[in-house]
């Protein structure tokens, strides 16, 4: 275990504790379909099910995309859209992608959190259970560290320019993409984001929706990046 994504994870717990003018209470978590994911049993793990190493590919991109749209509905107005924090909630990005990471995420997504009787952050596990929890950490954990696409900010508008234009040899930008999507690195140590570039290649797939979805990816990521 890296001691710097320790101790990252062990100041999550305190700034969270920090907060305390911030609250969650008069949020109502938002029931996500998991029906796409393999059951996980009705005890909780101790460890993330779903990440690629356990589950495989296929399994752990499904729970990035259900992942991504529980933790919208359900965090992302207190711990920032793209589980980026503003400052006043932990941002999650660096919480460990492994067992120590989960222990905390787990605490806080299963029993919330309470200080002097008022609700900071509620309790998720009874209306979206285990596996909505262990979705919307692999999305957390795969989010890409600041920065992480600088290296690539010019090629990234190149290609989107080029798929907004038309034309372009898609096969091509998709392999491009899919190997600066390697490069990119995430907060948590996790092997994999999911950056815009990966974002951008998942959505090539011969047709002119598709270029477009691709290129409005980059856009937006690009546009976080700055």
């Amino acid at each position: 275990m890296k001691p710097l994504l320790r101790q990252s994870a062990a100041l999550l717990g305190l700034a969270f504790i920090a907060t305390a003018a911030f609250g969650h209470g008069d949020v109502a978590p938002q029931p996500v379909n998991t029906d796409a994911l393999p059951d996980v049993g009705e005890e909780w793990l101790i460890e993330n099910p779903y990440r690629a190493a356990t589950a495989g590919d296929e399994v752990w991109a499904k729970a990035v995309s259900i992942g991504d749209s529980g933790y919208n509905q359900n965090c992302a107005r207190c711990h920032g859209l793209g589980v980026v924090s503003g400052g006043l909630a932990p941002d999650l990005r660096f919480l460990e992608a492994a067992e120590y990471g989960d222990e905390w995420f787990v605490e806080r997504f299963r029993h919330g959190y309470t200080q002097d009787g008022t609700t900071k952050m509620p309790a998720f596990e009874e209306v979206l259970g285990q596996k909505a929890g262990w979705a919307i950490r692999t999305y957390i954990e795969t989010r890409p560290e600041d920065g992480a696409l600088d290296a690539h900010v010019t090629r990234l508008t190149e290609i989107r320019d080029a798929l907004a234009a038309g034309g372009a040899d898609e096969a091509a930008l998709k392999a491009e993409l899919e190997a600066i999507a390697l490069q990119v690195k995430t907060a948590s140590g996790a092997p994999v984001a999911d950056s815009a570039a990966r974002q951008a290649a998942l959505h090539l797939n011969g047709t002119p929706e598709g270029a477009k979805h691709a290129a409005d990816a980059l856009t937006i990521g690009l546009s976080a990046a700055h």
